[in-house]
């Protein structure tokens, strides 16, 4: 009757009529053809999780309560928007909660108090009161006095998003009682056919009470009711694709949170149970982990996916719910899909291992490694250009890459020449750089201090379409003895995959093969970049939206790179044309792909209407480049190009934009406040002005009379660079072999102790610096 009486309700109620504009029967029409998955397997990947449409939430005792303070409200109207926003896109929600016990406590320990309080008051008069104590409470009267308050709560957190909710109210013979079971699963269809959000509880009424603890004692945490067995019960029962069941801990850990090495599990597959040490049970309700992973996998087996992840943290509690279901990784995964490779926390372990062996090779080893990758790109250079050629006819047929990236992923034997040439390059220069000596000091007699040069750790390198960043930061991460995690784009896939062979060939000369490693499961960037506890650098090579997203991502890592190539070269009044001219054609139409070609064209006012504007107009015009005019430079025209949307313009093809200034200070200006502190150019025969000009701007590389498409780690002679940061600490411009080494302190004594410094200690500080010799190491 209460479920009738709420249904009516609900088909009263004009405010959500007027708010909805969907009907139900339109939104489950739409969720048929939006989420069209049969049941019967369960979900092999987290990818796969945008799919589910029915989906079964559970609320944990800990999600759920407070301690001593009844109800998590807070928590509860975010799971709340969450739900109600996957059911609003056509989903099919359905909660399984916990709580009753938790709100009649409250209720009944405050009309406890007030009665005794009151007794009190007619009896001792108000200034004798005495100290009151609550009586036992039973759970069953508990859960009686908070079904009907919790379910209101609900209704009315749901009410905000015009969503109905209906409340089931279960014991164990709704499932082993068949007329029962056909009774509950007829009753939930319809409701979700309804578009209705069913609320499902254990009646805790009823039910046989929990086994007595301190709580139910008169202690200070709160006991509610475990619904894991319900929750996998109800979401096989209902053909459910996901259920998603929020505790108080991020998800299942190979042994108890907390203790030494306990390792958070991404991916838990059946069989795996003895490799679990289970530790206490909820702190809160009566269940504990062990019961979870045997709901969980019964749920697995009868074709629905599950995941288990933290409810309670502040943090993520807001999206906890929408993030699994788009496929992040939160918590973890049960599936009974097992990858055949290493998963990507193990091939980061791999490469650290290995990566520590390939730092402690002797300088002239790491070079041979790098000479022989050298030779690979030349000697398989057929196979190489054969598995590129397929990368690109897919990538021209599909459509979905832009000009500029497909220019990226294209190679030549061109291009693998001078990539061999650049690695070779490295292994000569790279002799003298991991365990070099920077800094000598004689702190005391016989206490000497010493600053040398060692890897990062481990990298991680995220990029798309270029194929030649692989063995560049390849070549880069073994000279600098680091570990490294490549992540490329799926539209390089065959490249990649040969390329990282050919690089792993060369490393196993020196058995260190499993230093550099590709990822090649389904691992979302956002997901990588969560990897804190693994990863040491991170560095972003792609368009400016990748690297805006990997720094947004990346909370506990730092990133090395640059957002956008926003490079200007100025033309001076005192300009040569011919220099002019050269250096236009060169930084804008050489790669208008590379972050470090020319965008914007700033031109002084007095070279308007002159023979060497014309010329460099004819100049563009000519290599076909598309003008977007400033807004100066427009108002000085009776017809212009069109006018420019934004300063701030990367355009990575043959465009850019042209703007007036009325001196260097000017165009100085104009740097400052458009650029992006990447790559800043002045034409000018004055040196005066130039060299004001390569002091004033604040980029990474500003240079006078010579194209922005210098800023190149190999043409710069580093070799091979890993990208261009424009970051102001650690390294900036391109990125070489310097840019990938930290340092560490050596101290070396005999038994020096700080007291021996101290007023009555018998030694004195010297720090004394001492001469390092010529490529000196430690």
């Amino acid at each position: 009757m209460a479920m009738l009486a709420r249904l009516a309700l609900c088909s009263r109620s004009p405010s959500r009529i007027r708010q909805s504009n969907v009907c139900p029967v339109s939104i489950r029409a739409f969720a048929q053809s939006k989420f069209p998955r049969p049941h019967g397997k369960s979900l092999a990947h987290r990818s796969e999780l945008k799919k589910a449409k029915r989906i079964v939430v559970k609320l944990g005792s800990a999600v759920v309560t407070r301690d001593e303070c009844g109800l998590a409200l807070g928590r509860l109207a975010s799971i709340v928007e969450q739900v109600a926003m996957l059911q609003n896109q056509g989903r099919e929600m359905m909660i399984v909660t916990s709580g009753a016990v938790a709100f009649g406590k409250q209720r009944l320990r405050h009309e406890i108090l007030l009665s005794q309080s009151v007794r009190q008051a007619l009896h001792s008069g108000q200034n004798q009161l005495k100290e009151m104590s609550v009586p036992v409470l039973e759970a069953r009267a508990c859960a009686a006095a908070g079904q009907s308050g919790l379910m209101a709560l609900y209704e009315a957190m749901f009410t905000q998003y015009s969503t109905c909710t209906a409340q089931i109210l279960v014991t164990n013979l709704d499932f082993y009682d068949e007329q029962k079971r056909r009774n509950l699963n007829s009753t939930l269809h319809e409701l979700l056919r309804m578009n209705i959000v069913p609320i499902i509880n254990t009646n805790d009424a009823v039910v046989p009470p929990p086994v007595p603890n301190s709580d139910l004692q008169g202690g200070n945490v709160i006991s509610v009711k475990d619904n894991d067995s319900l929750a996998a019960r109800l979401a096989v029962e209902m053909k459910a694709d996901l259920l998603i069941a929020l505790s108080d801990v991020e998800g299942l850990y190979d042994r108890p949170p907390g203790t030494d090495d306990a390792k958070l599990i991404d991916i838990f597959y059946p069989g795996d149970q003895q490799s679990i040490t289970y530790g206490s049970k909820s702190r809160v309700g009566i269940g504990g982990m062990e019961a979870k992973v045997k709901a969980a996998l019964w749920a697995l087996q009868g074709g629905t996916s599950v995941v288990i992840a933290n409810g309670t943290h502040p943090k993520v509690t807001g999206h906890v719910i929408t993030d699994i279901v788009e496929g992040k990784k939160v918590g973890t995964f049960f599936s009974e899909v097992k990858p055949a490779g290493p998963t990507v926390e193990q091939q980061t372990e791999m490469a650290r291992h290995a990566g520590r062996a390939l730092a402690s090779l002797d300088p002239e080893q790491r070079g041979e490694i790098i000479c022989s990758l050298a030779d690979l790109l030349t000697e398989k250079k057929d196979e190489i250009l054969s598995a590129n050629k397929r990368d690109m006819e897919l990538a021209t047929t599909s459509g979905r890459l832009s000009q500029p990236l497909i220019d990226r992923l294209s190679l030549s034997t061109s291009k693998l020449n001078s990539l061999a040439i650049g690695l070779r390059q490295l292994a000569v220069s790279s002799r003298d750089s991991v365990g070099r000596v920077l800094r000598r000091t004689r702190v005391a007699n016989n206490l000497e201090l010493e600053q040398i040069t060692v890897p990062i750790g481990v990298l991680l390198v995220i990029f798309e379409s270029r194929p030649d960043c692989l063995p560049q930061v390849s070549a880069l991460a073994i000279a600098s003895g680091n570990a490294l995690l490549l992540k490329g784009g799926k539209e390089a896939s065959n490249t990649n995959r040969i390329l990282h062979q050919l690089a792993q060939e060369a490393l196993s000369i020196h058995g260190v093969a499993d230093a550099i490693q590709l990822v090649s499961t389904r691992e979302e960037v956002e997901d990588l970049c969560r990897l804190d506890k693994l990863i040491d650098l991170i560095i972003p090579r792609g368009s400016s939206q990748l690297v805006r997203e990997i720094q947004r991502a990346a909370k506990g890592i730092p990133v090395l790179g640059h957002s956008e190539g926003i490079c200007h070269v100025y033309i001076d009044n005192d300009a040569s044309i011919d220099k002019a001219i050269d250096i236009g054609i060169d930084s804008k139409c050489d790669y208008p792909a590379a972050c470090n070609a020319m965008e914007t064209l700033l031109i002084h006012r007095d070279l308007l209407r002159t023979p060497i504007f014309d010329q460099i107009i004819d100049m563009l015009r000519t290599e076909h480049v598309k003008i977007h005019a400033g807004p100066r430079f427009a108002s000085h025209l009776t017809f212009s190009p069109s006018e420019v949307k934004s300063l701030r313009t990367e355009y990575g093809d043959l465009e850019c934009c042209i703007e007036v200034v009325d001196s260097m200070q000017d165009a100085v200006d104009h740097i400052h406040k458009y650029g992006s502190s990447h790559t800043d150019v002045i034409v000018t025969e004055s040196e005066e002005k130039a060299e004001q000009f390569l002091q004033q701007v604040d980029s990474a590389c500003v240079f006078w009379n010579s194209s922005s498409r210098f800023a190149d780690g190999y043409r710069f002679g580093l070799g091979a660079e890993v990208g261009i940061s424009t970051a102001r600490i650690h390294a900036r411009g391109p990125v070489g072999l310097e840019g990938l080494l930290t340092t560490k302190w050596v101290l070396r004594g005999e038994g020096h102790t700080v007291a021996d410094f101290s007023e009555q200690g018998s030694m004195k500080y010297l720090h004394e610096n001492i001469p390092i010799p010529q490529g000196g190491f430690s």
